[in-house]
């Protein structure tokens, strides 16, 4: 039977799948508010304050009378530390012209995908992934191609696998190193094979999600822009919510040829028009400020990680690995599937995840929100104390289950 909401909406809001981490953030914050001491590890929240001078900007924004509507790109003195950041830490020449600044990445990711997708086009989507790509494909109209790296390879998707997905239908590729849910880090070789690859295939563009580039444990990151016979065709999307812990603030950006950067302002001036003057220039000072408390914050990353793979790996049934970036861990734990506690049966990691938050009261992320069902997110975005306490009650929980 159809019901009159199901008539009202439109297909294309009636197709789309909600956030999986932000609704269990949701059901988390449900029964802590019913006064049940949970353990938040399914968002992909940094638990810093934004640095102090970061927040001194902001006031001094308001103060300066910065509270009119903006550019649609982006202020231009913002632009232009876009430009210098990505100069510096990237090895990437763009002009002003190149960069727009959005009310957050995902609305980057959304305008790029909008701007270039028609209906029918496929879309290569590295997996596990983000779980904001696909819907927005098929929000476009797109066909989403999932191509699931291996555990073994660090969920990392081979150039030979790259390759055989390829149609004369693929129109984009889009992945995130450090990647969201694996924490895993494409290095240059790597890179560099996707973009031999690339050339041969004049027709398809790229997004390369580097959000969490500042949160990087192998010592080097590396743009799949930096290869010239492919730049024209990489968008790169960053912003601050990770590396400088501004989640609230909304701010990300592109930077991509001029046609592709046209396009998107297009798109945005129609949709939201300009990104928050406040938080732009926050963000702004965000760059101009250098790296040091980001580099602060991903050393305390790094030690979590460390403690959470340690007291991981003495749970019988996770399976792990050491992730290379992020603040994630993606174990696989279909080890638990079929098992049960009382009448509760383990089907799946859903049933998991669900099983954990009620009876441990810890909050994780099922991994086929991300295209990998045989996983669970953990995020190490927490204190040691409450990593150690989340872990414990895990393993207490996980040895109720025969």
């Amino acid at each position: 039977m159809i019901t009159t909401e199901q008539k009202t909406l439109s297909d294309r809001i009636t197709s789309l799948a909600e956030s999986q981490t932000i609704a269990m953030a949701k059901k988390a914050r449900e029964l802590a508010a019913k006064g049940v001491d949970v353990i938040n590890l399914s968002f992909g929240e940094p638990d810093f304050q934004t640095p102090q001078y970061i927040k001194d900007a902001a006031k001094k924004a308001i103060d300066d009378g910065y509270t009119f509507y903006t550019p649609v790109a982006g202020y231009p003195e913002l632009r232009k530390a876009i430009v210098e950041k990505l100069k510096r830490d990237n090895g990437l020449e763009y002009g002003p012209e190149n960069i727009v600044v959005s009310t957050g990445a995902k609305q980057s990711i959304a305008n790029a995908v909008m701007c270039l997708v028609n209906p029918g086009d496929e879309v290569i989507i590295f997996s596990p992934y983000w779980v904001s790509y696909e819907e927005v494909v098929k929000l476009a109209e797109g066909v989403p191609v999932a191509v699931r790296g291996p555990l073994e390879n660090d969920f990392k998707v081979t150039p030979e696998q790259f390759e055989a997905a390829i149609t004369d239908k693929t129109k984009l590729v889009m992945y995130s190193s450090p990647c969201n849910p694996t924490g895993s880090v494409f290095t240059k070789d790597e890179l560099e094979a996707f973009a031999r690859i690339l050339e041969k295939h004049p027709q398809i563009h790229v997004i390369a999600d580097e959000i969490y580039e500042y949160i990087n444990f192998t010592g080097e990151h590396y743009s799949l822009a930096r290869f010239d016979a492919i730049k024209d065709r990489v968008i790169t999307v960053n912003g601050f919510s990770k590396g400088y812990a501004m989640t609230g603030w909304r701010v990300g950006y592109i930077a991509a040829h001029k046609s592709i950067a046209d396009a998107c302002d297009k798109m945005q001036s129609q949709i939201t028009s300009g990104t928050c003057s406040i938080a732009q220039k926050a963000a702004q000072a965000a760059l101009e400020g250098g790296k040091e408390s980001a580099e602060e914050m991903s050393a305390s990353y790094l030690r979590r990680r460390d403690l959470v793979i340690k007291l991981m790996n003495d749970i019988p049934g996770f399976k792990t690995y050491e992730p290379k970036g992020a603040f994630y861990i993606f174990p696989d734990v279909s080890a638990f599937f079929g098992k049960s506690a009382g009448d509760q049966v383990i089907e799946n990691a859903n049933d998991l995840a669900m099983y954990l938050l009620n009876d441990a009261h810890v909050s994780l992320v099922e991994g086929g929100a991300f295209g990998a069902p045989q996983c669970i997110r953990f995020s190490f975005a927490a204190s040691d104390e409450k990593l150690t306490e989340a872990l414990g009650r895990i393993k207490a929980s996980l040895a109720k289950l025969s």
